[in-house]
């Protein structure tokens, strides 16, 4: 495709910085002719798909700020400050080639918003990435949010000489020194979700898919919402079947006013570490088609490929359209029927539990979870809570948790469950602790859809717990108490249920304006 000199491109709402030449929506084959032409660290696989090995390995939150001279309750950098790492990274591209990729976050909806990413040729697998979660542009496309990225200028001075600059008044976030595809898809995705916002919806870091009409109870098709910090299993549970179940996509949703839902990605970015054709053929298969993209893979020198190698990280990733695999298309979704929030918990947390209708808001905003290397090393194995699972919130978190009980006013058949993606009794190290594999996770999604499960009260926390599951043997997976016991570890398990409803009710007083439904356990 021919290059386009440039002294800034016009006609857009945001004007992008002048660069020495500009390729503007270049071919997949022609971007990964210039990954193997400019790129070092760079292997084609066994499967005859490209795999990068990144300097950065995670998105790097310490090094990402809003553009704000006043309180965001998140972390800031001033105007004057943003304007100057801005005029330096204008003056950097104007002597480098770039690549211009546009698109739609989202299909035809009320939420759709035009996008574009500009950046450096030398790095032309992040567009080639990118190019695969947007949806294709029509004639109608306008920008409404810009990512400017240069992987080849640092930031010295900023937390691993790196900085993301997300500006939303202006819809522009810009990327300086981090060569990682993550910053890439949330530049938009968070400006994605200051949008929904403002369209009185909520975007919920969250898988999709939808359930069949034979398959249910009610006879129409069913849309669940799958919650979940990056890495806690978010897109194996989502592109996991169950009942005849197909994906619509793994990373966010947007939820809106009567339980509509609306996708924002045309592809697929998936974790690979532990990746294996038998828990997850899915995924496994579009991560491995010849057009699938890799990221910080484990590569030989043959080019065979190792899901369980983590030398370089745990984070390895991949990029694959949905069209590669089956999936419900996005267009027509039926409305949402129900909320599975994961924590990867490792002691009292069963392997599935049903919220009453008042709990739902509350465990949304408590966000439990085990950290992955998806957050970087600051994350990884820690015990942590983020609102919703959804680090990219863009201002207090109180708001999240207010719109989506706002939300469940217009919702009155939605359905709730916390889902236990870790294990039961104690971390891996400890002896007599259970793990809740990928099959019970599986076989509990089926009997919530299928309605086989009966529920009982669960006197220390209030939630219904599961008195059998088909497909789960171990009833200890789903009453942690009958393990602890079974192990004279009850005081233990008393010690814990007691230290969780003090640190709950800790937590949620943190945040302003949060509604007093929501914070009282």
């Amino acid at each position: 495709m021919k290059a386009l000199a440039t002294q800034g491109l016009v006609g857009l709402s945001f004007e992008l910085p002048a660069a020495r030449s500009v390729v503007r929506n270049p071919a997949q084959e022609e971007m990964r002719s210039w990954v193997l032409e400019y790129m070092p660290r760079v292997q084609e696989t066994e499967f005859g798909n490209l795999n990068y090995t990144a300097r950065v390995t995670a998105r790097l939150a310490p090094s990402t700020f809003f553009v704000s001279d006043t309180e965001s309750f998140k972390p800031a950098i001033s105007t004057t400050e943003a304007a100057e790492w801005a005029t330096r990274q204008d003056a950097y591209i104007r002597d480098h080639d770039m690549l211009l990729i546009e698109g739609y976050i989202g299909p035809s909806s009320e939420v759709r918003a035009g996008a574009q990413l500009y950046i450096e040729k030398t790095q032309a697998n992040i567009p080639a990435m990118q190019q695969q979660l947007f949806f294709p542009p029509d004639a109608a496309w306008t920008p409404k949010f810009t990512t400017i990225y240069t992987p080849g200028l640092p930031a010295p001075g900023k937390p691993n000489d790196c900085l993301i600059m997300v500006d939303l008044q202006a819809g522009v976030t810009r990327v300086l020194g981090s060569d990682y595809f993550g910053e890439s898809k949330m530049g938009g995705l968070r400006m994605w979700n200051h949008h929904v916002f403002e369209q009185g919806g909520l975007a919920c870091h969250a898988g999709l898919k939808v359930f069949p009409g034979h398959q249910t109870p009610s006879g129409e098709e069913e849309a669940a919402l799958i919650i979940g910090l990056s890495g806690t299993g978010k897109t194996t549970t989502t592109f996991r079947q169950q009942l005849g179940s197909m994906p619509v996509q793994d990373d966010f949703v947007a939820l809106m006013p009567g339980g509509r839902v609306f996708s924002p990605e045309n592809g697929c970015f998936a974790k690979t570490f532990g990746l294996d054709p038998n828990d997850e053929p899915t995924i496994y298969y579009g991560t491995t088609h010849p057009s699938g993209w890799l990221e910080n893979v484990s590569v030989d020198s043959e080019g065979r490929v190792d899901f369980f190698d983590t030398t370089h990280t745990a984070n390895g990733r991949s990029t694959f359209p949905l069209a590669n695999i089956p999936h419900r298309d996005p267009a027509g979704l039926p409305q949402a029927r129900y909320l599975l929030i994961l924590n990867r918990n490792d002691n009292v947390v069963p392997a599935v539990a049903r919220l009453t209708r008042d709990q739902i808001a509350t465990y949304f905003m408590l966000g439990e979870t085990r950290g992955t290397s998806a957050g970087g090393a600051a994350e990884q194995g820690k015990n942590l809570r983020v609102p919703g699972t959804n680090p990219f919130f863009f201002t207090n978190d109180a708001l999240q948790g207010n719109r989506l009980l706002e939300l469940l006013q217009t919702m009155p058949d939605l359905q709730a469950f916390l889902l236990n993606t870790g294990r039961v009794g104690g971390g891996e190290e400890g002896d007599g602790s259970k793990n809740v594999s990928i099959s019970h996770s599986a076989a509990a999604v089926a009997g919530i859809v299928g309605g086989t499960i009966e529920w009982v009260l669960d006197p220390d926390f209030g939630y219904e717990v599961a008195a059998a599951v088909p497909g789960i043997d171990d009833l200890d997976l789903l009453h942690p108490v009958r393990l602890y016991e079974a192990q004279d570890r009850l005081e233990e398990y008393k010690t814990l249920v007691e230290r969780f409803q003090e640190e709950r009710s800790a937590y949620l007083a943190r945040f302003p304006g949060l509604a007093p439904s929501i914070a009282r356990l």
